[in-house]
């Protein structure tokens, strides 16, 4: 499917056992790095297509609360070391949250989402609701030095309709809530495959959105 606003191409980017590799990756950097490891993308063997460049995004959990989320919105590194970087960087280098300590990790759940490339949505600004799916899209909202990202889950976890969704993209922008009607602000779509632990260390999932 190809969304006509945006041009968003729907597509599975990474097969469910490349995406259960891509978990254990950021759990394994992680971990190593809490005993002292320095870690590299040259600890893993990584499938071919972790060559491409990619957007990526690691998600934290403990005790289903967000403990860490820090990512790539564009696909300017190869998805091998977007990763590492975003697995490190949400684990200790999320300004909301202080570092993650190993006693940690086995209350830590890991979600990687791998992103489609933004895609400026082209419609006047009251329309903008209308062309957001929820469930299957993720939002940028940009304006001047201003920018904030919320990734598709969110809305969902949220129960929030398109409005509300833009509203809080704005708010994570730095921005006044209703700033997504104004002409100046851009408004880029696009959408994720979630790869995700059930529980630490458990199961792997695989949500397409």
């Amino acid at each position: 499917m190809i969304y006509e606003e945006g041009c968003i191409k729907n597509l599975i980017m990474l097969e469910p056992h490349e995406g259960e590799f891509a978990v254990k990756v950021v759990r394994e950097a992680i971990e190593k790095r809490l005993k002292g490891v320095k870690v590299s993308v040259k600890d893993f063997e990584f499938p071919p297509k972790f060559e491409e460049k990619r957007g990526v995004f690691v998600t934290l959990y403990k005790n289903g609360e967000l403990r860490g989320c820090i990512g790539y919105p564009y696909p300017v590194l190869p998805l091998k070391e977007a990763l590492i970087k975003a697995a490190l960087s949400s684990a200790f280098e999320d300004p909301r949250f202080p570092p993650v300590r190993e006693k940690e990790m086995e209350r830590i759940r890991v979600s990687v989402t791998v992103l489609s490339e933004p895609k400026k949505l082209k419609s006047k600004p009251e329309e903008r609701p209308e062309r957001i799916e929820i469930g299957k899209h993720g939002i940028i909202i940009k304006r001047g030095i201003f920018q904030g990202l919320l990734l598709p889950q969110v809305a969902v976890e949220y129960g929030w309709d398109a409005e509300t969704f833009l509203m809080q993209t704005c708010v994570k922008a730095g921005l006044p809530p209703k700033s997504w009607l104004d002409e100046d602000t851009e408004v880029f779509l696009f959408t994720g495959e979630i790869f995700e632990e059930i529980e630490p260390k458990g199961k792997i999932a695989h949500i397409g959105l």
